[in-house]
Formats: structure tokens, C-alpha cells, sequence
């Protein structure tokens, strides 16, 4: 993870990108302090601890409980967790339909053929 320079504040969400990605990288549940120490940026336990707390709350992580405390691993991979904000998003909206319309008017043609093989896959029928 790069360091700030000095003086400068990173916006919330960085600092949880960065927190998800020290978790997915790892590959096993973590400490607030060991999450803190692989950033190596110097974040405030509590500001960790709050951070984590928050995730877990969201359901976008679990916890295990360890001597002093919680370690916590992502409950999907970075792919997974996209796929989820992408279908809460889908959801807030009730023209469902004209949301995927033009959801699959703006792909590529790559990803819209990726897209027609994989609903194929899933038993679906494109279009």
C-alpha cells in the first residue's frame, strides 16, 4: 500500500478500500492491529477498530473471536462484493427494466457477449 505524505488526510473510502484489500490479500481472518500494522500508516486503533466494526455490520465482513477481541475476513472476494453493490443498486430502483436496458446498452461488445454466455450458462435465455 503506498504511504501518504505527511499532512495529508485520505478519504474515508480509500482507507476501506485499502482495509478490504489487506484482507483480501491476506487470505485469513485479521486483527484491527494487524490489518493497522500490514497499512503500516499509522491509523488510529480505534478508527480501525470502528472501521471493521462497520463492515462486519454491513454483512461485508465476518468476525471469529480470538483472546482479546475479533479478527475479521471479507465475506466475498472483490468481485463478489461489486456484484453485490451492483444488485442493491439495480434494486433501488423500481424501472428495474430500464435500469438493465441501459445497463446493457453501454457494455462493450466483449462484455455483452460475456454477458449472453454467461446467462446461458446460468439456464437463462438472453435478450
Amino acid at each position: 500500500m503506498p504511504k501518504e505524505r505527511r499532512g495529508e488526510r485520505r478519504q474515508h473510502g480509500e482507507l476501506v478500500a485499502d482495509v478490504l484489500a489487506v484482507l483480501w490479500e491476506a487470505g485469513r481472518p485479521m486483527t484491527a492491529q494487524q490489518v493497522n500494522a500490514m497499512l503500516g500508516q499509522g491509523v488510529a486503533r480505534t478508527t480501525m477498530a470502528t472501521i471493521l466494526s462497520r463492515l462486519y455490520e454491513k454483512g461485508t465482513l465476518r468476525r471469529v473471536p480470538v483472546t482479546r477481541g475479533f479478527a475479521y475476513e471479507p465475506v466475498q472476494d472483490e468481485a463478489g462484493l461489486v456484484a453485490v453493490r451492483m444488485r442493491q443498486e439495480l434494486e433501488s430502483d423500481a424501472r428495474r427494466d430500464l435500469v438493465l436496458k441501459r445497463f446493457v446498452s453501454s457494455l462493450s461488445d466483449d462484455d455483452e457477449a460475456t454477458l449472453q454466455r454467461l446467462l446461458l450458462e446460468a439456464g437463462g435465455e438472453p435478450g
